[in-house]
């Protein structure tokens, strides 16, 4: 089924990236034999519009900086392709779509150092940038704590769709493949993130971050839970 014939509401939803649809595609590839790929993929796409028949209208399309490459409905449709092929795909594989789709852009910035005041400072100022942005489309829930200089960046979402959608669903079993993400995306910023829990499994997710090198890093040293989350103590 091509693209254009998927019948979603365009109007309130967009459809998954086209890198999002390449990641998939490569999975599919490795599971299912030729003649089976192109309706495994049409499962997945009906799947998308199913449940986005279901979803709430009020995201903002392309308008939302969250609903872009690797955001909200990237993963809607990763979730879909796990309902589809959850037989043959690995917890690992589908962390790895996830990462393919947001390290990218991470790779870019391998010359940040949050270590250094300066770094830090910038990133603060773009989460708070990120938080206006959040409270125009009230999407994902999301607060920042006040800088301070001798102290880690702290900010938390206490609304994230993707984790809603995902119980609504039925997919919160796999959304540590998708949240583990953040991790790996500060490790390539010289920066840590130190988590405790996430609006899947709890009331918020939270988000300290601060430079590999800061004491803070070995005070909270970070283990796998049993549902698969990186997580620290």
């Amino acid at each position: 089924m091509k693209d254009s014939e998927l019948q979603i509401d365009r109007s309130c939803h967009v459809l998954y990236s086209k890198p999002c649809k390449k990641e998939i595609l490569a999975k599919i590839t490795l599971h299912y034999p030729e003649v089976e790929r192109e309706a495994a993929w049409e499962q997945v796409q009906l799947r998308y519009a199913e449940l986005l028949s279901k979803w709430r209208t009020d995201l903002g399309g392309k308008k939302n900086f969250h609903n872009g490459v690797g955001g909200t409905y990237d993963c809607i449709a990763i979730m879909c392709f796990y309902d589809v092929c959850r037989d043959v795909v690995t917890f690992r594989e589908m962390e790895e779509i996830e990462e393919n789709l947001v390290l990218p852009s991470f790779r870019k910035l391998r010359f940040v150092d949050i270590n250094k005041p300066f770094w830090k400072k910038l990133m603060y100022r773009a989460f708070s940038t990120a938080k206006k942005h959040c409270d125009t489309w009230h999407d994902y829930e999301m607060d920042v704590t006040p800088y301070e200089n001798s102290k880690p960046i702290y900010y938390e979402f206490t609304a994230c769709p993707a984790a809603e959608f995902a119980k609504r669903f039925g997919f919160a079993d796999i959304m540590p493949a998708l949240c583990n993400v953040d991790y790996a995306s500060m490790e390539l910023l010289h920066a840590r993130l130190v988590r405790t829990t996430t609006c899947v499994d709890g009331c918020r997710c939270d988000y300290t971050i601060c430079g590999d090198k800061d004491p803070y890093v070995k005070e909270h040293p970070e283990y796998r839970d049993e549902k698969g989350y990186r997580r620290n103590k």
